[in-house]
Formats: structure tokens, sequence, C-alpha cells
């Protein structure tokens, strides 16, 4: 029932247009600023009603008091950071569900990169808005949780259903890839889609979006079980929660 457009928006970023077909509802996820979102709007012929944001960032947020006022839309975002979310009307926390006509989406929360950032999973069109979560073979920075936190929160990521399609916040895949190397340099469906994904750079297009089964194969986060990255971390026997830890430290530094 979904159709999904990528707009790309200041340096990296990505904002998604979801229109409803059944309905001509039509929302956008992640507005960093309004005038890219008009533009695509206005090229699919589309009358925005919707903005979901899943975290209060300027980068996420930016064009959310604009597209209100000239289009009326309703903002919904974290209940838990209202206080940050500009212009919000509708807070939500896990397992609440939002609607966009027919179309419904359940509310994750998968905090660590911010203390209250949300996930929107369109289940039965297998789609899934992870923000700053989750990126294609890569992660946030923990900027306000833990690495338990986010261990946690990826993994309730990684168990939606293997054909969800990943639509995460920025353009990040091919720095993640080469990082992913490093830690797990004999991973063979790693490599594979690293040379995939130079491949759609070098033509100037999007690596988005992943699925939920292609980033447990490829993404050195969900992976601490691997023994291939234990061993280039020299952690074979810690928990996973350190294994993670560590592969974002270095990540960090990369």
């Amino acid at each position: 029932m979904l159709k999904i457009y990528l707009v790309p928006c200041l340096k990296d970023n990505y904002a998604y247009i979801v229109h409803d077909l059944v309905t001509n509802a039509v929302g956008v996820v992640d507005p960093s600023e309004a005038p890219p979102v008009l533009a695509a709007l206005k090229a699919h012929d589309l009358k925005l009603t919707h903005i979901f944001n899943t975290h209060h960032h300027f980068d996420h947020t930016g064009g959310n008091v604009e597209l209100k006022k000239l289009t009326g839309a309703k903002i919904t975002g974290p209940k838990n950071d209202a206080d940050r979310i500009p212009g919000i009307d509708i807070g939500v926390t896990e397992g609440d569900t939002v609607e966009l006509g027919k179309s419904r989406a359940q509310v994750l929360e998968i905090p660590a990169h911010t203390r209250a950032h949300i996930a929107f999973w369109f289940g039965a069109d297998n789609a899934v808005f992870t923000g700053d979560t989750m990126f294609a073979m890569g992660c946030g920075r923990l900027f306000e949780g833990t690495p338990a936190q986010m261990w946690t929160s990826l993994n309730k990521l990684a168990a939606l259903p293997g054909e969800t399609r990943v639509y995460c916040g920025h353009e990040y895949t091919l720095s993640n890839g080469k990082f992913a190397l490093t830690v797990e340099p004999n991973n063979k469906a790693l490599r594979s889609r690293v040379t995939e994904v130079e491949r759609l750079r070098a033509e100037g297009q999007p690596t988005i979006p992943s699925t939920i089964a292609l980033e447990r194969e490829t993404n050195p986060f969900l992976r601490a079980a691997s023994r291939d990255l234990r061993t280039a971390l020299a952690m074979p026997n810690a928990s996973d929660v350190d294994v993670f830890a560590e592969t974002r430290r270095r990540k960090d530094a990369f």
C-alpha cells in the first residue's frame, strides 16, 4: 500500500516521503529541511498530511515547522522527547500504532543515539524507518545512551523479518563498509556488498534501502557473535555488549 520516495537533504541526510496509495495520505519521515521535501511533493503531485520524527536532532526535524505551516500536516514524534521535537502534535512510545491512511506503523523505542529515539515499522509493507540508530552496515554514535542500550536497540531491529527494508537517516554506507572490512575482513557477503556499494556511489546512486537480512550478514554492529570479528578485536571470550562497545569505539576513531 506504500510508495516510498527518497529525498536527499543537506549534505548526506535522507528524508522519506511515504504515500499511502489507498487513501492518498502522505507522510514525510525526518525532514531535515523543507525545500527538498516541498520540491519532491510537487514533482509527485502529492499533498503532505503527516510528519514523522525518529528523534530530535536538527538534521531530522529542521523542516518540521515550515512544512507544518505550509501544509497543516500533523507532527508525530517520541513522546519522551516531546520538549525537543519542534511543532510536535502527537507523542508516541513503544507499542503505539501510527496510522497513515490505511497503512499502519508500529512504534519501536530504540534509544542510545538519543535518549528517546524511535523507529516506525510498517510491517505489512516490509519497511522500517530507523533514523540514526541503524545505518546500512553501521549504527549511530552513542550520544545519550550506553553500549548496552544500543546493543538492545539494534537487536530489536535485527529481530524484524529479514525482508524488511531499512530506511535510515544518512548515506553513510560506503564509509561504514570500509570500516566493516577492517573488523571482519573474511566476511564474503560483506566484501561483495562493499563492491556493489562502491559501484552505486560511483554512479551517484543511493545505497538505501537495505534489508534486515542483509544487515544481519554484513553489519558489524549486529555481529558480536562473529568469530572473525572477535578475532580482529582480540576479544574471543568477551560479552556481546563488550564486543559491540569496542567495535563502536573503533568506528568512532576510524
